[in-house]
């Protein structure tokens, strides 16, 4: 919804303060921080010197940006952050938010404020597109790498063009690899609940999600002990019940590789997990 007034009586105060940061070959550009309407306070954005009323979403909207904050977060490469709405001034007259985007963590030393954001997903459905067509062009001026629109009508997952200017349709079955990002991103993770979810798992894995790991090593752990077992049942190898629950609940994976090699050879079960 858009609400034509002059720029100026848009304006609140500038909260940041600092220099202005300087991009070569880009000119120079309010802080990031250093806002046109009030955070938290207000649905206003500002594209282009226009009052634009963010307003909140229904499904499919919500539901699919829901997906992709889940999906982005589990993705982002250590040293860097996944956020939702994050309220950007982009330029001298747009201030405004895209549904998820990563940045650098920390501070940035040029401007004393957080970092720009690199990559920036927006959820599209029943948003006026020459909008968030406008937000893509500002925000590449201002230095985000990568824009990538989720469109919902028609199903299809698209990136910014700076060099055709305009929307390019991606591959459903393509992946989108990023240094932002710890793994590669499937398209069809940003359309689909069920790609969602192992791009999720995927994602936390990539990250060293320590539950994860922990759950991986037991599983290999018991895969491992199992052929241990079934080695020696081939072989016809006496396995008592005692030594069968010692094979079983051994979780040392490399103890476990030692057992396998002497599975192969052993005459009996005490010759394999004998460690004197």
């Amino acid at each position: 919804m858009d609400e034509n007034r002059t720029r100026y009586s848009l304006k609140a105060p500038g909260r940041g303060g600092g220099s202005p940061q300087r991009l070569p070959g880009r000119g120079s550009f309010p802080r990031v921080d250093d806002h046109l309407v009030e955070p938290e306070i207000t649905r206003d954005e500002i594209i282009g010197g226009r009052r634009v009323i963010a307003m909140p979403a229904l499904p499919p909207h919500a539901d699919r940006q829901s997906t992709v904050d889940r999906v982005i977060g589990s993705c982002a490469a250590p040293g860097y952050t996944a956020a939702a709405e994050l309220l950007t001034r982009v330029d001298e007259d747009s201030d405004f938010a895209t549904d998820v985007c990563v940045r650098r963590d920390g501070v940035d030393p040029e401007t004393g404020a957080r970092y720009l954001e690199e990559i920036a997903f927006e959820v599209v459905s029943e948003q006026n597109v020459g909008d968030v067509t406008e937000k893509a062009e500002r925000m590449n001026r201002r230095g985000v790498r990568r824009i990538f629109a989720i469109f919902l009508k028609r199903p299809r997952v698209c990136e910014w063009s700076a060099e055709s200017q305009g929307w390019r349709t991606l591959d459903r079955d393509s992946q989108i690899a990023d240094p932002c990002l710890a793994t590669l991103l499937p398209v069809a993770a940003l359309l689909d609940a069920g790609a969602a979810a192992i791009a999720v798992v995927k994602g936390l894995a990539a990250q060293g999600n320590p539950e994860l790991q922990r759950r991986e090593a037991a599983a290999e752990a018991k895969g491992k002990a199992e052929a241990v077992l079934k080695i020696l049942a081939a072989r016809a190898v006496t396995v008592s019940e005692e030594q069968q629950q010692e094979i079983l609940s051994c979780t040392d994976l490399a103890r476990l590789d030692r057992w396998l090699v002497r599975a192969l050879q052993a005459s009996s079960a005490s010759e394999v997990t004998s460690e004197s």
